[in-house]
């Protein structure tokens, strides 16, 4: 694989499931996966319980924020990540072709902080290992 690959993590809101996606993807894979993260229809703020969960991990929350996946139409992605039904359903055109993966998560928006836990945790253990085989294909 080379050095560095980027990866969207997508998803509707882009609030918790593909927040806690892109930190846990920069720290765990860190020098050879630069992860961003966008929603078809972003919310204004991310969930304050994704970023209590990363932090309770010790992973940084510093610079996350809701983005549009428009505007991220022209960056060079190697891989697509869709955490929801929704986003894999309503998943742009990007100028070139980008392959992508599926792998949907639970949503824990306005639920206790123990579902966004439980989520984070399956994030790591599901999607680390995902994206590396996926890239490793390529």
């Amino acid at each position: 694989m080379p050095a560095s690959r980027t990866v969207l993590i997508l998803c509707t809101g882009n609030s918790c499931r593909s927040q806690m996606a892109e930190a846990i993807l920069n720290h765990d894979l860190a020098g050879k996966v630069r992860a961003l993260s966008a929603g078809i229809k972003p919310q204004p703020k991310v969930a304050e319980g994704a970023i209590e969960a990363l932090q309770l991990a010790g992973l940084p929350t510093a610079g996350l924020y809701p983005k549009d996946v428009d505007t991220l139409l022209d960056e060079p992605i190697d891989l697509v990540v869709t955490v929801c039904d929704n986003a894999k359903e309503a998943c742009p055109i990007f100028p070139r072709p980008v392959p992508a993966i599926h792998l949907p998560f639970h949503d824990p928006h306005g639920e206790a902080i123990e579902s966004f836990l439980r989520v984070r945790d399956d994030i790591r253990t599901r999607l680390v290992p995902a994206v590396l085989e996926a890239l490793n294909k390529e």
